[in-house]
Formats: structure tokens, C-alpha cells, sequence
């Protein structure tokens, strides 16, 4: 049994049920690694754990941030291998899962991060890229960053801004090879949670729905009430029970959105599944058990 074992997967694919169900099995601890639910106040929208299943085994990095607290991978790296190396000093196994792909390579190895852009700097690129158009925004960055530029289509103007500020500030998205991109280490093991997307499509729309059912808007309402980081105003979903509430749109349409931003997430989250060298694929909680005690 690996000592670090971590379970990747898309949104309503079951990797946390996976994960318990093994941490339970191993008398492991779990470790979030969900950019979301690190912030307390909103567990419906951010699907955090139930009372039940935090009472069933130890849990780590789930609710430990106010809203108006301004998170970063960085700090959440260095809280992710704090508790891991805890977890391990106890002779237990730590069990790594979650959603957010970033937060998982920060939670097993220090992150080599680009330099931070000047204020304003990616507002100047956003509104040049929307003046000059895509091809010529593109142009610009293959003068100033050919490698980045090779990796980019012209028309994917969020990369191509973000290229065009990191080289501003020095850096590159095709930078040094990065070590996180490495097979794990020997005592760790990733696994990518792989289900058939038309039932992920599906547990999506359920949940999405249960989600208002059990009283999402009003614990948005309560949020909003209150301070909320630029890190917190980006969680899932919270812009469109945003504009529920401010009878923007109706519930359907709230619902609608939601579930749709839901499956482009998670279509995100398996381009990440297929960047992960030496993972090893599962189909279920129990293919997981099932390598597990081999």
C-alpha cells in the first residue's frame, strides 16, 4: 500500500465515495484537494462532505477558509503537505481527492509558479486581444513568445492573454519542464476515476437539481450578505444563484446554466486526467479496493 494515495476524477464521477470508502478500508485520513470547498459557508454549492461522512473518517482542508479569506494555490499547497506529512507521522495513509487539478500537483510537490503580473496588466491584453482581433493578438505573442505561441490557438483568448501578461512579467507558459508533469514518486499512486460521460451528463443534471432542492439560494443569500473574496466569487455556480436572487433569471434557467457550466468543468477536469503521467485508471470504488488490497 502506497502512503500517499490520491483519487482524481471529473465532477459526479464518484471519486469521493471512492476515496472513503478506501480511506476507511486502510484507516486512512482524507486531504481535499478541492479549490472550492477549502471555503466554509457554502456547503451545498461546493458539495462538501456530510456530517455522516466527515464522522467516518478524518478529514482535512475542507471548510477551513472564510469567504472573504483571498486563497491561493500556493498557500493551499503548503496546507495540502503540511496535513499530508502529518497524516504520515501518524502511520496512516493519506488520501488525496478531489476535482481541481492545480490543487492536487501542489498538494504531492511544491509548485514552481510563474511570476505574478502588475494590476492591470491582463485587463490591457484582454482589451487589446477584443481591438486588434485574435489573429493579431496571436502575431504578437509568436513575436514575443514563439514556443508559447506554438502551443496556443489564435482563438483561445483566455491562453493568449495569459501568455501575453506572463511574458510581461518574465515568465512563459512554456516554460522549464515541469517536475509535477513526472510519474509519482515510489510511496504514491494516482488514480483518475474514469465513468462513461453520458452517466457523468447525468449524475450533473441530478445533482444540480438536489442541489436546489436543498437550499442552495439560501446559503448563497447568506454569503452575499457578507465579504467574499475575489478567490471565494469564483466558486462553482455561485454567479448564477447570484442572478437568481436578483431575479435576473428564473430557477429553470438558474438550473440550466449550471448544469451546463457544470459539464464543461468537468469536461476540463478529464483534459487534466489525460496530462497526469502514471495514472493508473479505475472504474468504480470498488476496481479501487480491489487494486488496493492486490
Amino acid at each position: 500500500m502506497p502512503r500517499v494515495v490520491a483519487v482524481f476524477g471529473p465532477t459526479a464521477s464518484g471519486k469521493s465515495a471512492a476515496a472513503l470508502a478506501l480511506a476507511e478500508a486502510v484507516g486512512g485520513e482524507l486531504v481535499s484537494c478541492d479549490a472550492m470547498q477549502l471555503y466554509r459557508g457554502l456547503p451545498v454549492l461546493t458539495n462538501q462532505p456530510s456530517a455522516e461522512e466527515l464522522a467516518r473518517v478524518p478529514h482535512h482542508l475542507v471548510a477551513v477558509w472564510p469567504l472573504d479569506h483571498e486563497g491561493s494555490v500556493a498557500e493551499y499547497g503548503e496546507l495540502a503537505r503540511a496535513a499530508i506529512a502529518g497524516v504520515l507521522e501518524r502511520g496512516r495513509v493519506a488520501v488525496v481527492c478531489g476535482g481541481s487539478g492545480l490543487y492536487l500537483r501542489a498538494a504531492l510537490a511544491p509548485l514552481r509558479l510563474p511570476p505574478a503580473p502588475a494590476p492591470g496588466v491582463r485587463e490591457r491584453y484582454q482589451q487589446l486581444y477584443d481591438q486588434l482581433g485574435a489573429e493579431a493578438a496571436h502575431r504578437l505573442l509568436a513575436g514575443r513568445d514563439p514556443a508559447a505561441a506554438a502551443r496556443i490557438h489564435a482563438n483561445d483568448r483566455r491562453r493568449v492573454v495569459r501568455a501575453l501578461e506572463l511574458g510581461e512579467a518574465g515568465g512563459s507558459l512554456a516554460g522549464p519542464h515541469d517536475p509535477l508533469w513526472d510519474a509519482p514518486a515510489g510511496d504514491t499512486v494516482v488514480y483518475g476515476l474514469e465513468v462513461p460521460p453520458p452517466i457523468v451528463r447525468e449524475r450533473i443534471e441530478l445533482r444540480t437539481r438536489q442541489m436546489f432542492e436543498h437550499g442552495v439560494e439560501h446559503e448563497v443569500a447568506a454569503a452575499l450578505t457578507g465579504e467574499l473574496s475575489h478567490t471565494a466569487r469564483r466558486i462553482h455556480g455561485l454567479q448564477d444563484v447570484s442572478a437568481l436572487l436578483a431575479g435576473e433569471i428564473d430557477r429553470g434557467e438558474a438550473i440550466r446554466r449550471l448544469d451546463v457550466r457544470t459539464r464543461q468543468y468537468a469536461r476540463r477536469q478529464r483534459s487534466w486526467m489525460r496530462r497526469l503521467p502514471g495514472l493508473v485508471p479505475i472504474t468504480s470504488a470498488g476496481d479501487l479496493l480491489a487494486r488496493e488490497a492486490a
